[in-house]
């Protein structure tokens, strides 16, 4: 299947997929992108040889995030429940995901790379939510940074929106590994090939169900909350469409606190 802002290149004989968001340097989560990732994972939910679907980003950063220009009030109802629903679609996805970063992952792409089974990343990853810099708050990571790193970790990155290290992120749990740039490709490809590829397939998506039980329930028991929160609440307030718009004009903010 052909995509426009994906690829898709099958390795060790078929047994995994690397995902590769294909619209650099940014690798910004447009609603297209968003949908084509969707897409591939319903239709390789059948693949029984399926064993890992690796996510990385073209060029030096694994993804800016989701497009500002699709946050504001005239688009925003569409755009964000798909990006909700494209994290739910990985988080629950029968065969494990691992996100391969380096670079920048910020806002949305922070928010799928942490809805992956697992994340490796380079010395170069740089991570943040800085959503709330334009007046707004990322709904996955609220979701999912409490339970993946705890709640003084999820406070800080949501209230500040401040980069942080791979290497911090690790030693919080929410990163798997973390190695230098010029070895992360070959220590993904030695995990896959010691820990993944000896396994059996069927057994591989058990365990990864029975591992991800938690995650799965969690996010799909407040995601709808915080989405509500966001559409109704959020942006019906002037500071969130300022923020938004703002940026998309290349002007300071001017907050009334409202």
């Amino acid at each position: 299947m052909a995509f426009e802002t994906i690829s898709i290149n099958e390795t060790f004989d078929g047994q995994v997929a690397e995902l590769i968001l294909n619209a650099p340097s940014a690798n910004i989560l447009s609603a297209v992108m968003m949908q084509e990732i969707r897409t591939f994972l319903a239709d390789d939910k059948c693949n029984k040889s399926r064993k890992l679907i690796v996510i990385k980003g073209a060029g030096d950063s694994f993804c800016f995030g989701a497009s500002v220009e699709e946050h504001t009030a005239d688009q925003v109802n569409d755009m964000l429940p798909g990006f909700h629903l494209m994290c739910g679609d990985i988080i629950s996805h029968p065969v494990a995901t691992l996100a391969q970063v380096s670079g920048f992952c910020l806002g949305g792409g922070f928010e799928l790379a942490i809805a992956c089974s697992l994340v490796f990343a380079d010395e170069t990853a740089k991570f943040a939510v800085p959503e709330i810099q334009l007046g707004v708050f990322p709904p996955v990571a609220a979701s999912l940074l409490p339970v993946l790193g705890g709640s003084s970790l999820a406070n800080d990155l949501l209230l500040t929106g401040k980069k942080v290290s791979a290497e911090l992120l690790a030693a919080r749990g929410v990163v798997t590994n973390v190695s230098t740039q010029a070895d992360l490709q070959d220590h993904v490809e030695q995990y896959i090939e010691k820990s993944i590829l000896p396994r059996s397939a069927s057994s591989l998506r058990f365990a990864h169900q029975a591992a991800r039980l938690t995650v799965v329930n969690h996010y799909k028991a407040t995601i709808p909350v915080l989405e509500k929160l966001y559409l109704e609440d959020l942006m019906a307030t002037h500071d969130a469409n300022e923020g938004i718009n703002s940026f998309v004009e290349k002007r300071k903010p001017q907050w009334n606190d409202n």
